[in-house]
């Protein structure tokens, strides 16, 4: 089994800390960062390990995509509970089958997803939804193939700009204060709100 260096956990800890603050301190269900792992590590080991260390606080790390030529990643972190109760919307359920998805809990659906990231051509946009992007905005995204919005930021938002905006800033605070206290040394299981 390939061990990672000192650097590598280091930077693996360092993105799950700052690009997953809003879900690790559950003000988001989930979010999605592209990691590659330093030569010789195995990205699978990383996000297995950190699986069993956040899952007793409701979180899930997960690889949704990998490419084997060059060992690189989509990491998928998640809050199940919260994750569930969005895929149990019968509109985004409607949604979903609408873009092809085959109904079923969670964990299929999940499984749909990684294999369109893996196999189609096309990028999945209906992926927003499984990052708890409100599915009016998902919707306007595909239909009007990423304009007209009206604000912005972690997404393309096309209803009232400054609810998006105050959604945002909340987002970035709680990542700016994740950052801090990660590089102060606050390990990520104390980071990590439990559900």
């Amino acid at each position: 089994m390939n061990q990672p260096t000192a650097q590598s956990r280091r930077s693996f800890e360092s993105a799950l800390a700052e690009l997953c603050a809003p879900t690790l301190a559950r003000v988001k269900p989930a979010s999605l960062f592209r990691y590659q792992p330093a030569p010789g590590v195995t990205l699978a080991h990383r996000v297995a390990h950190w699986n069993r260390e956040l899952s007793g606080q409701g979180v899930t790390v997960r690889l949704l995509k990998s490419c084997p030529r060059t060992g690189a990643g989509l990491v998928y972190v998640y809050r199940p509970d919260w994750l569930g109760r969005i895929l149990a919307d019968p509109w985004v359920g409607r949604f979903l089958w609408q873009e092809g998805y085959r109904p079923g809990d969670p964990e299929a659906l999940l499984a749909q997803l990684s294999h369109r990231l893996c196999c189609d051509g096309d990028f999945p946009h209906e992926i927003g939804v499984f990052l708890g992007y409100p599915l009016t905005d998902v919707q306007s995204f595909i239909r009007h193939r990423g304009r007209n919005y009206t604000y912005c930021g972690y997404w393309k938002a096309y209803g009232d700009p400054a609810r998006a905006r105050q959604c945002f800033a909340r987002y970035k605070k709680c990542e700016e204060v994740y950052k801090r206290l990660f590089a102060r040394g606050t390990p990520l299981q104390r980071l990590t709100v439990a559900a």
